[in-house]
């Protein structure tokens, strides 16, 4: 017979309850508010290449959880990682266990201190999912081969009933690593129940581990690397925006309301598809940061008409010069300094989600090696390790790349070349001050998170000028990108009579129809 319970020793019980949960939960911060569009400040970390903290050369979670408090100072409202999961691949795409955390990266318990630290400072997480794939040595793989009545051998695409041969990442079994080994990369059945209940499983034990929907120790959002609705465009796994990804993102969303999703759009284009079919919050603005490379007033011109035109209400992009992928934005632009700091100016200033990668605003320099076989090394020196200090291999420094072949040998940034955090912080002038300054401005000014965006000087003259607006407040952006002097014709009288200030310069500023020397940055606010 159960022993009944009177109701002051059962309210008694719920406040003892309530208070062993309550200290349960102390000092584990929640995740931080839902975001407002425009609002977040992207930083984005090639993890093998941020922090060491134990000495092995190979950047790792508390080398990262140790540099929060830069991140924070720098002005980032959220840091995007590239992918923590075991894999053959020095990148961790292609992974042989999901749900597992790379041990040269650490432990799980490593991982879920970073968060809580991040969110201490009030810092957002975003982790890169992929998993469209796996590589040689998951044991939906190895577990499959030749046995097609294993357990989990029809996650995977096959081609042949005897399940011999796995269907390949694009038309090649194999591709070779850094290393030299060669590893074979099969495609998930992603349009499988089983396969699509585990992903969303997946997703939802990273954004909500504890299952409460608190988002306690969990991210507040995901970047899908490769996402198409037509994986491969083999027609083997099909109408995957409305069958397999739409639903995985209304759980997710039901769990935690305020996560947010972002697209890597496979086709590297404006990303409509992937905003409005896919359901996703956000797309990588990828014809804009084209036309920053260039630095023609027309091309920016046109591509920022053509994102705005194809981005829906409550949908974003973020705004970037670049990533994991693309030569870094110093190469690019032939290590000019006067284009380097153009670049930047107008891509923080810009309507979207700016996205900066790991030691650009330091000014880091590589391009892809192109006169190599192909390999994942082909992109190392995209990825090189993070400049803390002058000397390249002070303790912390990830140089995990380092031997003799061409990545090490041809690698571009080095000892003592100014391009160091140390090195810049010292020099109030350097683009990582110049850098801090924009975050400054963006993070102060309403008008360059979530106002709207007019294009000024719609004409063949060489200055760039958008018009920012929030209420009463206005931001206004001049660039020269010619090469002699030039002077911007606004074009409109809604600006006369408004007192602005220097918004770079301190002080009150000169008229915005003032002539512009050439790759000049002039940016004016009103008070």
């Amino acid at each position: 017979m159960q022993k009944r319970i009177s109701l002051p020793a059962r309210c008694a019980l719920a406040l003892f309850g309530a208070w062993l949960a309550a200290f349960a939960q102390a000092g584990t911060p929640a995740a931080p508010a839902k975001a407002k569009a425009g609002e977040e400040v992207f930083y984005h970390v090639f993890m093998r290449s941020f922090r060491d903290s134990d000495g092995d050369r190979i950047g790792d979670l508390k080398g990262l959880a140790s540099r929060l408090d830069y991140l924070k100072q720098l002005g980032i409202t959220s840091i995007l990682l590239t992918p923590l999961q075991p894999s053959p691949y020095y990148h961790n795409y292609f992974a042989t266990s999901f749900k597992a955390i790379d041990p040269a990266y650490g432990s799980m318990d490593d991982y879920f201190a970073f968060v809580r630290g991040a969110h201490e400072r009030g810092l957002k997480v975003y982790l890169d999912e992929e998993f469209q794939y796996v590589a040689e040595g998951h044991p939906w793989w190895s577990g499959s081969v030749g046995k097609p009545d294993a357990p989990y051998a029809d996650y995977l695409l096959w081609r042949d009933p005897q399940h011999r041969e796995a269907e390949p990442f694009l038309d090649q079994p194999r591709w070779m690593g850094y290393d030299g080994r060669w590893i074979g990369i099969a495609m998930v059945d992603l349009q499988r129940p089983e396969v699509k209940r585990y992903f969303e499983d997946l997703l939802l034990y990273w954004a909500d581990p504890h299952g409460d929907g608190s988002g306690r120790d969990g991210v507040d959002g995901f970047r899908i690397d490769h996402m198409m609705d037509d994986l491969d465009n083999k027609g083997l796994a099909k109408n995957l925006f409305a069958d397999f990804w739409t639903p995985m993102f209304e759980a997710l969303k039901a769990r935690r309301p305020g996560l947010r999703i972002i697209a890597e759009q496979a086709d590297w284009g404006y990303g409509k598809d992937w905003l409005t079919r896919g359901n996703t919050d956000l797309v990588f603005a990828f014809p804009i940061r084209g036309s920053l490379v260039d630095l023609d007033k027309r091309l920016i011109v046109n591509a920022l008409r053509e994102t705005e035109a194809i981005t829906p209400p409550g949908k974003g992009q973020l705004v970037f010069l670049e990533n994991h992928d693309m030569d870094r934005y110093a190469s690019a632009v032939g290590e000019d300094m006067a284009r380097i700091r153009a670049g930047a100016a107008i891509a923080l200033t810009l309507r979207g989600e700016p996205l900066i990668y790991y030691g650009q605003e330091l000014g880091m320099r590589g391009q892809v090696l192109k006169d190599l076989p192909v390999s994942d090394g082909l992109h190392i020196p995209l990825r090189e390790a993070f400049r803390w200090n002058a000397d390249l291999t002070a303790p912390g420094s990830a140089i995990w790349y380092r031997s003799d072949q061409p990545w090490w040998t041809r690698h571009r940034n080095r000892s003592n070349d100014g391009v160091s955090l140390e090195e810049e912080q010292a020099q109030p002038d350097s683009l990582y001050h110049w850098y801090r300054q924009l975050f400054a401005l963006r993070n102060a000014r309403p008008e360059l998170r979530a106002g709207d965006q007019r294009i000024l000087c719609d004409d063949d003259s060489s200055v760039l000028c958008i018009l920012r607006r929030h209420g009463a407040q206005r931001s206004l952006l001049l660039v020269n990108l010619g090469k002699a002097e030039a002077r911007p014709v606004l074009g409109t009288d809604e600006l006369d009579g408004v007192r602005w200030i220097d918004l770079l310069g301190g002080g009150e500023a000169p008229s915005p129809g003032a002539p512009l020397q050439p790759l000049q940055v002039r940016l004016l606010g009103t008070p």
